[in-house]
């Protein structure tokens, strides 16, 4: 200060100026790769959605197959199938919360970044899905005839083939549940519920019935499998008297 005295400049006068420094806020715009790293993380959110779909197969099988556990592997990799294909509609809270959200539309600037966003999607759709899905699924089917060779039953192994065969159908599925606001990701599930209660439910009792009957032939108990088909088919009953009751 006493330099700035000596050459004429008071330190009342310098006050203002560095204030108005202070003051000042500076804008930058995001810079070119790190939204294109964001588009890039965004735009592999499908494909990474069906690796947890076939994450969520091979759990099936592992928690019985034709069951699974409450908050298991199985529905922990379903649900995560879910939230990825409905992220970003789940940021879209955080504009209703009043925070900003950078933009993820638009194509990806960068070369190398899109060439990662195209080798990833097509690894995981022709080679994944398409390919590595099949022969689990095959591997199932010899393990459905292995456990019926040694006194199991065959119905796991078959449901997880099965649910391994259709996860492009259940990927076109959980896209066409979205509804684009930000309550897509409930939006889904109870799309699913709706489309396990009416398409699966049914399947699933009828699958039960030749259960019964294969077990009814091998003088093996039955009763329980009829009960579970009666069970599926009434599961939308049930759960309006349970809404009802509440």
């Amino acid at each position: 200060m006493e330099i700035f005295g000596r050459c004429g400049y008071g330190t009342n006068s310098l006050r203002p100026q560095l204030r108005h420094l202070e003051s000042t806020e500076v804008s930058m715009p995001t810079p070119q790769i790190l939204a294109d790293i964001v588009r890039l993380l965004i735009q592999l959110l499908p494909a990474m959605a069906l690796l947890c779909l076939v994450l969520a197969g091979i759990a099936l099988r592992l928690e019985g197959g034709s069951t699974f556990s409450i908050g298991g592997s199985f529905t922990r990799w379903m649900l995560w199938s879910v939230i990825l294909v409905a992220l970003p509609q789940l940021l879209l809270w955080f504009s209703f919360f009043g925070l900003p959200v950078p933009s993820s539309a638009g194509a990806i600037g960068t070369n190398w970044l899109a060439g990662i966003r195209n080798d990833v999607s097509t690894f995981v759709s022709t080679f994944i899905v398409s390919r590595l899905t099949i022969v689990l699924a095959a591997y199932f089917v010899i393990r459905a005839v292995l456990d019926a060779t040694h006194g199991g039953h065959p119905l796991p192994s078959i449901v997880t083939a099965m649910f391994l065969l259709a996860i492009p159908a259940t990927a076109d599925l959980i896209s066409g549940l979205q509804t684009g606001s930000r309550f897509a990701a409930a939006d889904i599930l109870d799309g699913l519920w709706n489309y396990l209660a009416g398409r699966i439910m049914p399947a699933a009792a009828g699958l039960a019935v030749i259960g019964a009957i294969l077990n009814f032939v091998t003088h093996r108990p039955a009763m329980r499998l009829i009960a579970a088909a009666l069970g599926f088919l009434t599961v939308s009953a049930l759960w309006r008297l349970v809404q009802q009751m509440m």
